[in-house]
């Protein structure tokens, strides 16, 4: 993503559930009973991050205000199912029970938000400015958010039935980081064994396996493959997608099972879409069954009340 700008009683504190207008060029399936390759999106929503669930269904985040947008992936419908609270919704993850995660972006936040009721769950402080609070993860005991302005990493712990805590922990990251100018650490995912953490540096182009407990980072050997412009990661397995904004593409790395070496095996870009629909700078991707969804945020083309928004699928097994 890049620089653009408890229960019970909890659950009353932000009931409100926007219903947003179907896109007037929302995409049904087509009569095969196949999903769309294309998904429109609100004009001017300005898409950051994407998280995708049962249903089949995906969650979009603004940039612009925070929104949070339900979408179904196999009819195209979608609505506004939270306001967003005037600052950016960037990298999200779904759990099972209904909660959403949220980084958010420079407000320095996460949120935690009912994707049933739109309630705002928690609403989690992580730094102060300067910070610009990129993505998220979550593993077995916790969500794990990037900050792109500072060497870290923060923290927030989940009890066994995943309820989130109220406050996080900052996790300096230390050993072979190297933060340099311009954004750092991005996209967060998991090794395959799920012991380790994988940041992707988007100037540097470098990835690297962090060890939750103390923070020390080791650079991934990918055989001399670059990352640069490395934004959202997905991990399937073994095989670890990484999306390229800027350079419309998505790069397929394939890890050994520690995270410390992988290889590139390919790349998916406007060559693989169907026809009916483009890449123009994804920036995050979400997977539902053999297929992959990256919001285009369009970086390049000036955000208006009326720009146009779209979500891309890409079948999976062409990374495979």
């Amino acid at each position: 993503m890049s620089r653009l700008l408890a229960s019970g009683a909890v659950a009353v504190l932000s009931l409100t559930l926007v219903s947003g207008v179907q896109p007037a060029n929302a995409v049904r399936a087509t009569p095969d009973g196949s999903f769309p390759a294309r998904l429109e999106l609100p004009d001017g929503f300005q898409p950051e991050g994407i998280a995708t669930g049962a249903g089949p269904t995906a969650w979009l985040g603004s940039r612009a205000d925070g929104d949070i947008y339900e979408l179904s992936l196999r009819t195209g419908e979608g609505r506004t199912i939270s306001e967003g609270p005037g600052t950016p919704s960037l990298g999200l993850k779904h759990d099972r029970d209904g909660r959403l995660y949220v980084a958010g972006g420079t407000s320095g936040t996460a949120r935690v938000i009912d994707t049933e009721t739109g309630a705002v769950l928690r609403d989690i402080p992580l730094a102060t400015a300067p910070s610009f609070v990129n993505d998220v993860v979550l593993t077995k005991g916790a969500a794990w958010f990037t900050d792109s302005n500072r060497a870290q990493l923060y923290r927030v712990d989940r009890s066994p039935d995943g309820e989130p805590a109220t406050i996080a922990t900052t996790v300096p990251l230390t050993g072979e980081w190297v933060q340099g100018a311009g954004l750092g650490g991005n996209g967060i995912s998991t090794t395959p064994t799920g012991h380790a953490l994988l940041v992707v540096n988007s100037t540097s182009g470098l990835l690297y396996r962090v060890e939750p407990a103390t923070g020390v980072a080791t650079e991934v050997d990918l055989g001399g493959a670059s990352l640069t412009m490395g934004d959202g990661l997905l991990r399937h397995g073994r095989t670890l997608y990484v999306v390229r904004n800027r350079a419309n593409e998505i790069a397929v790395i394939r890890l050994s099972k520690s995270g410390l070496t992988g290889r590139l095996v390919r790349t998916i870009d406007a060559d693989d879409l169907a026809g009916t629909t483009s890449f123009d700078v994804p920036t995050t991707v979400g997977r539902f069954g053999s297929r992959l969804y990256l919001p285009n945020a369009r970086f390049t083309t000036p955000p208006t009340p009326t720009t146009d928004y779209w979500v891309t699928e890409v079948p999976a097994r062409a990374g495979d």
